[in-house]
């Protein structure tokens, strides 16, 4: 959490405390953030560590430094490569050479092998996801991460990312001026690039965000950030959407997101840990920090959190209706209703919708050209 921790900017945590922290609390799944994860030196070795203790890991990351550590990793494994297996590889690097993912250095770089083979690398694993962040297509992602090109590398790695057989999925947040249609163009580019699945959440005012936005920015959150109505709004479609894309998560999440149904917050089934503890109450938001997982669960007074009958227990939770504290209410069932469990089942492990080129170039050009 960069800038909510701009003080300990140079503190990191260690490699054997992050494994340690998976192992705490036994998590089936870790999403490492950061900031940008990639920058993290020991981001290798912390994904091995994580897959080793047989857990899924999601790299959330802006793209930028993808493409090197997917270099990385093809110039290990074409070093390794034994018994004429070199030549699957070779046949990568010229795909990735005529789709312009690498230049003609970067393969010679490549094919001279790893600068340190002893070091991990990051492989493709159908236990692992780069989970990308596009909040929208270029003009409005570029605008929101306030860097020109961003967009352009995100696609860049996705697509150099599925010809090697990575698994990638995309992160999106949804914020008050953003055009759903615009957002719907996205999935249907994504969906013809191969993107394995989506995560999408409703962006509100946390507090980290409310004093960016008005100290560096020189914004008002109110003109970017959500209510509960507007989310609602927006994400009226989604039960459509749902038929058309490929979205991670549950049925029941998305129909609390259309309004559809009341859920209460689960934060405690999403923990964020960072340099300071396992972070309270939750991802958005910090009354304090504990120094076992134990002691968050224990000494967390959840009562005090979340929306119950419309009513928000502490006035900063009103607007939220964020993944990390609702999905896990839906996916325990701790609110089911009849039929979920099936509707849950066939949603996460039944036919997926097929990408069918929906997106043609026009439709989304002007967003990569107008500035």
């Amino acid at each position: 959490r960069i800038r909510e921790y701009s003080t300990s900017l140079k503190d990191i945590m260690s490699l054997e405390d992050c494994l340690a922290a998976a192992q705490e609390c036994n998590a089936p799944m870790v999403s490492i953030c950061g900031g940008e994860p990639l920058v993290y030196p020991h981001i290798e070795a912390l994904v091995e560590g994580l897959l080793a203790q047989r857990r899924i890991v999601y790299i959330c990351t802006n793209a930028v430094f993808m493409r090197k550590k997917m270099r990385e990793w093809l110039a290990k494994a074409l070093s390794n490569a034994q018994n004429g297996s070199g030549k699957k590889f070779e046949e990568k690097i010229d795909v990735l050479l005529k789709g312009g993912l690498i230049s003609e250095k970067d393969a010679a770089e490549i094919r001279k092998g790893p600068k340190d083979p002893a070091k991990p690398t990051i492989a493709p694993s159908k236990w692992m996801y780069w989970n990308v962040h596009l909040d929208g297509l270029e003009r409005t992602h570029d605008l929101i991460v306030e860097r020109e090109g961003v967009f352009k590398e995100c696609i860049l790695a996705i697509k150099m990312a599925k010809v090697l057989g990575y698994q990638v999925a995309t992160n999106t947040t949804i914020y008050k001026e953003t055009d759903m249609q615009e957002i719907e163009r996205m999935f249907d580019y994504l969906s013809d690039l191969g993107v394995d699945g989506h995560t999408i959440t409703p962006g509100y005012d946390y507090d980290a965000a409310k004093r960016d936005m008005t100290k560096r920015l020189n914004l008002r959150p109110e003109d970017f950030f959500l209510t509960r109505a507007m989310t609602v709004q927006k994400f009226r479609k989604i039960e459509n959407w749902m038929n058309q894309y490929t979205f991670f998560g549950t049925p029941v999440y998305f129909e609390f997101l259309a309004g559809k149904r009341d859920l209460t917050c689960s934060a405690w089934a999403i923990p964020t840990r960072n340099i300071r503890g396992w972070k309270a109450p939750c991802y958005l938001m910090t009354d304090g920090h504990f120094s076992t997982y134990a002691e968050l669960l224990e000494q967390t007074d959840w009562d005090r959190y979340g929306v119950v009958n419309s009513i928000a227990r502490d006035s900063r939770c009103e607007n939220c209706m964020v993944h990390c504290g609702y999905e896990p209410t839906a996916t325990l069932g701790l609110q089911a209703q009849r039929g979920d469990t099936w509707k849950t089942i066939k949603f996460n492990f039944g036919a997926k919708p097929r990408a069918a080129e929906r997106c043609q170039l026009g439709k989304w050009a002007s967003h990569w050209q107008a500035r």
